[in-house]
């Protein structure tokens, strides 16, 4: 699958979905939820994104989207940047997140698999 969503006229509304790598199970928590939801609403005050529908599952996204400024291209890779960073972190920060080790451990996975060089890979 491309790294990269193809959009080819700005104004026109696109349906977008993105998941977890390896379709991992990372939205069962409300606080990284909330970091999806934030960013969203980010993106709409600043960026220009228009957002007609949204469902967040427990391990992608769905959203119908547009924009009237700035590029969707450019929105949703800023937007994807943020929110694998921050989940990241407050899964790194989670007292309580049972699973810390293990999601790390298969974010890290697939980061070492990225041609990027990333060190984690949060999104598919």
């Amino acid at each position: 699958m491309s790294r990269s969503y193809k959009i080819r006229d700005q104004s026109k509304l696109y349906f977008i979905s993105f998941a977890v790598v390896n379709w991992i199970d990372v939205f069962v928590r409300r606080e990284y939820k909330d970091i999806v939801v934030d960013s969203l609403r980010y993106c709409i005050q600043q960026k220009g994104l228009e957002v007609y529908a949204w469902c967040i599952m427990s391990s992608h996204v769905h959203l119908i989207i547009g924009s009237s400024k700035d590029a969707l291209e450019a929105i949703l890779r800023d937007m994807k940047r943020h929110t694998s960073k921050t989940i990241l972190k407050a899964i790194e920060q989670h007292n309580q997140e049972s699973r810390k080790e293990w999601l790390l451990w298969m974010f890290k996975r697939a980061g070492s698999r990225n041609p990027n060089n990333e060190v984690y890979q949060f999104w598919q």
